[in-house]
């Protein structure tokens, strides 16, 4: 007689290595690959995947490549393997590690506007 196969444990899939595969797409492009700095940030509540990579900006045209799709590329293969895993994957590219530091603080707004310059002109 045929063994019954539970389909639920054989079908549940691993996180995939992120860091790994993104090392994998990007670091052919790198003219000096410890330029590459990757962030890979689980949020186990919500399935959610945040990837942060940064690198020099003397390489952001061969990473990006022509109209950004060699970036586009990575993109579509890393939420492919989340979709693969029940994931959904965000990707953030930045020119450098310092704004890989700065990009929480960058999106700040004032509570208030700034006031005119003295010799600004209000209309």
């Amino acid at each position: 007689m045929p063994r019954e196969i539970d389909k639920s444990a054989s079908q549940e899939v691993s996180s995939p290595d992120y860091v790994g595969l993104v090392k994998f797409l990007i670091e052919p492009f790198l003219e000096e690959t410890e330029s590459l700095h990757i962030d890979c940030e689980h949020l186990t509540s919500s399935s959610k995947v945040w990837l942060r990579v940064a690198f020099d900006t003397a390489d952001k045209g061969k990473v990006f490549g022509r109209g950004g799709r060699n970036i586009q590329a990575v993109g579509t293969i890393l939420k492919t393997a989340a979709n693969n895993a029940n994931q959904f994957l965000h990707l953030d590219v930045y020119n450098s590690d310092r704004d890989l530091a700065k990009s929480k603080s960058q999106y700040k707004k004032r509570s208030r506007p700034r006031p005119p310059e003295k010799n600004q002109v209000i209309l």
